[in-house]
């Protein structure tokens, strides 16, 4: 099986997107899958390093720029119509050459359908991270949902990230066809450290970006009932940053702001951690998400605090973590105190989420991936 693995950003990113998609690419190839990746280069050398992975021999690279050619190459600008411009030229030579993919995969809805218009006889898997009808600004609602619709009208295979994804795309859309719920997966860990869980207030965690409806504030706004604790918070920009320091008070918790690190880094300073905190809003980003940080506290063994919202819920059962009423600072406040009280609870909390993420790695969601596609003809 060839399959051609399309993202149209520089790559390795600083996003949550950017682990998921080197370690999707990397799993499907260590199942015998042969790949193209075609992406954005953000450096020079291979780009999957950046998150502690060497390029499987089975991965063949297809940097194709953003950027005008000379004598324009210096100016900084980029659109990905030169990128889509550069892969349907990629693709009419893999086509002289009788090398053209069994199947291409993409995430992103408006290279999908160029893809779909101008390549409609290579089956296309397209994978559903959103509603992007739900959330794009309100000026351009109605294009990106014609667009859409005919994405999930005329791919091949249409896979979500999650039940309320998927559920939503039905709900929108009115389509009739099978849409397969492939949530994120995790990279396990060989082994963790011990984690010093009589101290477990002085390592609590948050991990990832800092957008208003991850909820970070309401973490923040927690430490004032938490003297006594630290809570280290890892990602976000500069500006982000200072933004949630107006909310942090001399009387509570300690907060160390790590700004972003690398993601080996940031999986290490996980591992030695006891709580990790999922502090989501209950709004229309939250019922989209399938959060990697999720699946890293469990394969880290942490015990977790989360926001009580379906796209957590369908992954976590309900004896499963300490749950807490979104966007409400005090209740998630008791929440971390539960846990810091009862350290042997917390440990075996973390101890049954680390097993149950051993069913969620991304070589089993590539098997299921690889199965879908087979099942439906189309390799």
């Amino acid at each position: 099986m060839h399959i051609l693995y399309a993202f149209p950003e520089p790559f390795p990113i600083n996003r949550a997107r950017g682990v998921q998609v080197a370690h999707s690419v990397c799993a499907l190839a260590s199942q015998g899958v042969a790949l193209y990746f075609a992406y954005v280069p953000a450096e020079a050398g291979d780009p999957f390093s950046s998150y502690g992975i060497k390029k499987p021999g089975t991965v063949t690279l297809v940097p194709l720029s953003r950027g005008f050619g000379w004598p324009l190459h210096k100016l900084p600008l980029h659109s990905n119509k030169l990128f889509f411009c550069r892969l349907r030229k990629w693709l009419n030579h893999a086509y002289k050459k009788s090398l053209l993919p069994d199947c291409i995969m993409v995430r992103h809805i408006k290279l999908a359908s160029f893809l779909l218009q101008n390549f409609p006889d290579i089956p296309l898997l397209y994978e559903a991270h959103e509603v992007f009808a739900e959330v794009a600004p309100e000026n351009k609602r109605a294009k990106i949902y014609e667009i859409e619709r005919m994405v999930l009208e005329r791919a091949a295979i249409v896979t979500a990230n999650s039940s309320g994804t998927a559920k939503k795309i039905m709900e929108r859309y009115r389509i009739d066809r099978d849409i397969f719920i492939l949530p994120n997966g995790v990279a396990m860990p060989e082994s963790l450290p011990e984690k010093p869980w009589t101290e477990s207030r002085l390592h609590v965690i948050y991990t990832g970006s800092l957008f208003e409806w991850k909820g970070v504030q309401y973490l923040v706004e927690a430490a004032r009932w938490l003297p006594g604790f630290r809570i280290t918070i890892i990602g976000g920009e500069p500006h982000q940053i200072e933004k949630l320091c107006k909310y942090v008070t001399s009387d509570g918790a300690e907060i160390v702001f790590r700004g972003h690190l690398p993601h080996k880094q940031t999986i290490e300073l996980v591992s030695g951690s006891c709580i990790a905190v999922l502090p989501n809003r209950n709004d229309e980003n939250s019922a989209f998400t399938s959060p990697l940080k999720l699946f890293e506290y469990m394969a880290s063994g942490c015990a977790v605090v989360a926001s009580d919202i379906q796209s957590i819920r369908e992954i976590v059962e309900d004896n499963e973590a300490i749950w807490f009423e979104p966007a409400n600072p005090k209740a998630l406040a008791a929440a971390i105190k539960k846990l810091a009280s009862a350290p042997q609870t917390a440990k075996h909390m973390g101890e049954k989420l680390r097993r149950k993420a051993y069913d969620y790695t991304w070589e089993a969601r590539a098997k299921k991936q690889i199965n879908i596609i087979r099942e439906a003809n189309v390799s």
